[in-house]
């Protein structure tokens, strides 16, 4: 069963367009309340499994006792969800062909229908869109004309960055039809030019998060897979090859730190030249004022995307603390925050 969140009020864990995945067994993936619902949810998932019919499931705990639901959880939001079944009777779909994007790294949007007046497009009836996929698919089918509409809503959606990537609703009139599309979010990609023993906290933090690593270096000792966290691509090139062997536009951040001034100025230089909107540098400003100096005009071209010395000022000084400095920052910056607490003064409104 898969839960997918439609609208939300208040504070709440998750926002519209998240899943969770629920298993026959009880067990569970993803969260949508930090832990408030999900025993709820799956109780009332049993009847979806049954039954297949897909239901909207609302709870409301902004209620400073929360005595409408009993479930205490003291979230003070509120959020629709969608339950529907994605088992073997449904050929696996949307996941199965959602799984097959997420790999291949390609941009996918599911709709999910919350409201129609066609009996032959019920509640929780889906459809998935995919640039290369052609005809849309649709619970295994070719829709049917009144679909162009939200073809062409779904396509727009597709176009859309990974970043600014989000929930949108369509809405349909004579048949009157309401779906919310939810774009595939897929993982960050970063580059880690150097393959020092301190990029190692750095990849295993971001493999954590589930982002794509590619890392990079001359050093044949360094570049060993062996050393890195599973499923990160370790590649032996010398940093004059870095822009003729790696397509440079596809990362989302990139971080310098193979401790070598000659190779660091040669990644800055061929980075300078990318649309990578996020560069970090690792060292002291004098080191980053030097490197700059010798790429010339290029450093022109960093004014805005340039962090160095890479990473937020979290304190400690260990290789661990400084990775963690170096994946917040550049996890705020993806998702343009600021990295501000959220509450400086616990007597401020």
């Amino acid at each position: 069963m898969l839960a997918t969140v439609l609208q939300t009020a208040g504070s709440t864990y998750a926002k519209p367009g998240e899943h969770m995945l629920i298993a026959p067994s009880g067990e569970y993936a993803g969260l949508l309340s930090g832990g408030c619902l999900e025993g709820d949810l799956r109780e009332r998932a049993v009847g979806v499994r049954t039954t297949g019919l897909a239901t909207i499931v609302s709870y409301d705990m902004r209620s400073s006792d929360d005595q409408l639901f009993g479930l205490g959880s003291g979230c003070e939001g509120a959020m629709d969800i969608l339950l529907t079944r994605v088992g073997p009777q449904e050929n696996w779909e949307p996941l199965g062909s959602l799984a097959r994007a997420y790999r291949a790294e390609l941009p996918a949007v599911t709709a999910f229908v919350t409201e129609s007046d066609d009996p032959s497009v019920p509640l929780g009836w889906h459809a998935l869109e995919m640039p290369a996929a052609s005809p849309m698919l649709a619970n295994g089918q070719e829709l049917a004309p009144w679909s162009i509409a939200l073809r062409a809503a779904m396509r727009a959606a597709t176009t859309v960055t990974r970043r600014q990537a989000s929930a949108t609703w369509f809405q349909h009139e004579q048949p009157r039809l309401r779906a919310l599309l939810v774009p595939l979010q897929l993982p960050p990609r970063l580059l880690v030019a150097g393959a020092g023993p301190d990029t190692r906290p750095v990849v295993e933090l971001a493999a954590f998060l589930a982002w794509r690593v590619s890392v990079v270096d001359h050093r044949a000792a360094y570049a060993d897979p062996a050393r890195f966290a599973l499923g990160a691509e370790v590649i032996e090139l010398r940093p004059e090859e870095l822009a003729s062997r790696m397509q440079l536009d596809r990362f989302d951040a990139a971080v310098i730190m193979s401790h070598h001034l000659d190779a660091d100025r040669t990644y800055l230089a061929a980075l300078a030249g990318t649309r990578v909107p996020y560069i970090g540098l690792l060292g002291p400003p004098s080191r980053r004022a030097r490197l700059l100096r010798d790429i010339g005009s290029a450093a022109d071209l960093l004014a805005t995307r340039l962090r160095a010395p890479v990473g937020l000022d979290l304190g400690g000084r260990a290789p661990e603390s400084i990775a963690l400095a170096i994946i917040a920052e550049i996890h705020a910056a993806l998702a343009e925050r600021d990295a501000r607490p959220y509450a400086r003064d616990l007597d401020a409104p």
